[in-house]
């Protein structure tokens, strides 16, 4: 009986999950990640500078049909265009190996290691030599966040907004599990000299003062799951357990 009643208690003691497991943005806890300052304070987001590989949707906006034609796979004729996302896959531009993207008339313009206004700037002052009235869009074709792990609903999510910072992301993804790490999370992040891992704790505050703390394009986030997610409540047949126990408590009353 005594060993029954241990291994039920065990079995309690592993599937619990505390309140600081789950709780996010926990004061005064030590960091895992990233050299923190004691006070944390929230860091600006850095631009994201344009990579070799990336695809950048450009549109020049003009009523001129003749410039409009040219400049565009499809022609805009008016100061108002919303694309889908198939069409912006179609009139993306790629950046080359050399860092450039070429575009018609206008050859080879700069794109890799600048952010989208520079880019803007630069198509500018190119297209000034050949039109007056226009106006050029610039966005990232490959603008994406992936969520993958303990999180409810895990995929590739589109970033809607700038400065979008990971719990906004993980609110996409309908948050973390019940049963995730969220003291060991971990952020892959493409740069130009490749790709890195890093790992944070959610549960501490000092997360708002880390330069993970907002997505890039591209960025991938795993939320781990607890090592002992295997004996959660929902998971773990307790009925057939709390069976066989009832079952053996009533045979050793029996033989009693």
């Amino acid at each position: 009986m005594k060993l029954i009643l241990v291994m039920i208690l065990g079995i309690l003691l592993v599937s619990c999950v505390t309140n600081r497991k789950t709780t996010y943005l926990q004061p005064g806890r030590e960091s895992k990640g990233a050299a923190l300052t004691s006070e944390p304070d929230s860091v600006a987001p850095r631009s994201y500078r344009v990579q070799v590989s990336d695809n950048l949707y450009i549109r020049v906006i003009t009523p001129d049909p003749k410039w409009a034609a040219m400049f565009n796979t499809l022609p805009v004729t008016t100061t108002t265009y919303s694309a889908t996302e198939q069409s912006t896959d179609l009139i993306s531009y790629p950046v080359l190996p050399n860092g450039t993207i070429d575009i018609p008339y206008v050859g080879e313009v700069a794109a890799a290691g600048k952010t989208l206004p520079e880019i803007k700037k630069i198509l500018e002052m190119a297209l000034a030599d050949y039109i007056n009235d226009y106006d050029v869009t610039v966005r990232l074709v490959n603008n994406y966040v992936s969520l993958l792990g303990d999180v409810t609903h895990p995929g590739r999510y589109p970033i809607y907004k700038d400065q979008l910072n990971i719990f906004q992301a993980l609110a996409m993804a309908g948050d973390m599990g019940d049963y995730s790490n969220r003291a060991s999370v971990q952020i892959i992040r493409q740069t130009p000299e490749g790709a890195v891992i890093r790992e944070f704790d959610l549960t501490n505050r000092e997360i708002l003062n880390s330069e993970y703390f907002y997505v890039m394009p591209n960025d991938v986030i795993y939320a781990q799951p607890m090592k002992g997610k295997f004996f959660k409540m929902d998971a773990f047949p307790f009925s057939i357990i709390l069976s066989a126990i009832t079952t053996a408590i009533l045979l050793l009353n029996y033989v009693k």
